[in-house]
């Protein structure tokens, strides 16, 4: 019996001749693919500006110092996420620290949030920078956030990475109420360049910054040299940057997927409802469809993300994992909570500091779900589930 997989990539023949083209062109990298990529995604998402990298990692790393972060500062984020989203900011010699999910959003709970400040307010250590998780394509609640973020004097640095081309009350993600935001063309993401991300923002003097912390700190620009131009091959080095820079190839891939954003969503919306409608009688918790009250939502379904319900006549997660795996069933788990990781616990995290996220994540299940998962597929994805959490 085939297997289906939790996630994969949608490329057809157009994806195939803009890579082509991109291979024959001349232009394998620094060419004219990324800021026409850059451009398309930045109308896409209603930003002035949004910064090719060469995945979201690089981004989170180089919108964590663009935005200040460094020793003596600060950086929280969600427990429920890749390690990545931590990682940026330790790569600038920041501190991290974590804020509890929402246990229906499974986003970083604005209650939690709040209180922590206000706790770090009397101790004297609030955040430089606040990353919210936009968890398997649900916008975390950005209105409160955001107010926030202007009370306690922090940056916002929107980890979007399952979240292109999703909105939040009407508006795309990305587009107002973050300083920046991270976006990841993984292959099993909305759209892929295979590996590959963006940074958006509405800043222009941090994109520059981030631009340049892309490519080496070098600078070409005129009205940036600091010494006299000798020439067309003269250049300066003006920071300490990186080599972070998507590949032509890479963007010529990523332009032609954004043209289908709205066929890749359409068929995972349809997806998500078709397993709503047919999960919902059994012992399972579904994914919130808003992320607060009074707020509207078009999650990008990255992931559809279940959870065993425990109880004494269903097995618990681990049991119902194994039993899909065997019968060609290819569930994940989304994910273990970055604290409890060996290397966080070195930091002095431990078991019981954030009970929301560390609940959450011994009961969920990502199941299968991209674009071109068929019905029959599906069927047989609910009708293995149903078996496997029988007792």
């Amino acid at each position: 019996m085939d297997f289906i997989p939790y996630a994969t990539q949608s490329i057809n023949d157009d994806d195939l001749a803009a890579v082509r083209e991109a291979l024959t062109s001349g232009w394998l990298t620094q060419g004219p693919a990324v800021p026409r990529f850059e451009q398309a995604f930045a109308q896409r998402h209603e930003v002035a500006h949004a910064v090719a990298v060469s995945n979201a990692t690089a981004g989170l790393h180089i919108a964590c110092l663009a935005l200040g972060a460094g020793p003596g500062k600060t950086v929280w984020t969600s427990p429920n996420s890749f390690v990545a989203s931590s990682n940026g900011a330790l790569y600038c010699g920041a501190s991290v620290d974590f804020v509890d999910i929402d246990p229906v959003t499974r986003n970083m709970g604005v209650a939690a949030l709040s209180e922590k400040l206000e706790q770090a307010e009397r101790d004297g250590c609030l955040p430089a920078i606040v990353i919210p998780v936009h968890f398997s394509g649900m916008a975390c609640d950005l209105v409160p956030m955001r107010a926030l973020a202007d009370r306690y004097g922090f940056k916002i640095l929107e980890d979007a990475s399952h979240a292109v081309g999703a909105s939040y009350n009407n508006q795309p993600v990305g587009s107002r109420y973050a300083d920046a935001s991270v976006f990841s063309f993984h292959p099993v993401k909305i759209v892929t360049t295979g590996e590959g991300g963006m940074v958006t923002t509405q800043d222009a003097a941090l994109a520059r910054r981030l631009q340049l912390l892309r490519s080496h700190g070098i600078t070409r620009e005129q009205s940036e040299l600091l010494h006299p131009d000798t020439g067309a091959w003269h250049y300066e080095q003006h920071s300490l940057g990186f080599n972070y820079r998507m590949t032509d190839i890479q963007a010529a891939l990523g332009h032609s997927q954004l043209q289908r954003i709205e066929g890749f969503h359409a068929a995972r919306e349809r997806l998500a409802k078709r397993y709503d409608q047919l999960l919902a009688n059994l012992p399972l918790r579904l994914p919130a469809r808003v992320p607060g009250p009074g707020t509207t939502a078009r999650s990008s379904w990255h992931l559809y993300v279940v959870e065993v319900v425990p109880g004494p006549t269903v097995p618990d997660r681990a049991t119902v994992f194994a039993r899909l795996r065997e019968v060609g069933v290819g569930v994940n788990v989304h994910y273990e909570p970055i604290p409890l990781q060996p290397y966080y616990r070195g930091l002095g995290f431990h078991s019981g500091q954030f009970p929301a996220a560390e609940a959450y994540a011994a009961q969920a299940l990502s199941i299968p779900l991209y674009p071109s998962l068929t019905d029959p597929q599906q069927d047989r994805v609910v009708a293995a589930l149903t078996v496997a959490l029988q007792a």
